[in-house]
């Protein structure tokens, strides 16, 4: 299991730093919990799409009514959020390249006979 390092900047750490201590405990539950479940991709799936659902959450409610009224303000985030790391984004595996991957694997010569399954049952 590789460890990743921390991707909030410092910047975003220092400015809400006693606010967002609370999410460190839950943060990381969620890490012991991944890591109890290596080995177990559709556990892992499920775990992944429900923190997928608490960022679009967080994003489209709390976050977007935050947001700047004014330009000069908004404009200030923004560029704030770009020297920071970008937006914090939850990136997707594109399944269908995985799955075409997979798919040439399996017909390669070294495929063998699950070649053959993959072609006859595909729809």
């Amino acid at each position: 299991m590789s460890q990743t390092s921390d991707p909030t900047p410092e910047s975003s750490r220092q400015a809400g730093s006693g606010t967002l201590r609370a999410a460190d405990a839950p943060l990381q539950t969620l890490q012991t919990l991944a890591n109890e479940l290596e080995g177990q991709p559709e556990l892992l799936l499920e775990l992944l799409r429900r923190i997928e659902y608490l960022h679009r959450t967080i994003q489209d409610g709390p976050f977007r009514s935050s947001l700047p009224g004014d330009r000069n303000a908004l404009f200030r985030l923004l560029s704030e959020m770009e020297h920071s790391g970008g937006w914090p984004y939850i990136p997707r595996l594109q399944l269908r390249t995985f799955i075409d991957l997979l798919s040439n694997e399996l017909l390669s010569p070294e495929g063998g006979a699950e070649a053959s399954l993959e072609t006859t049952a595909a729809p």
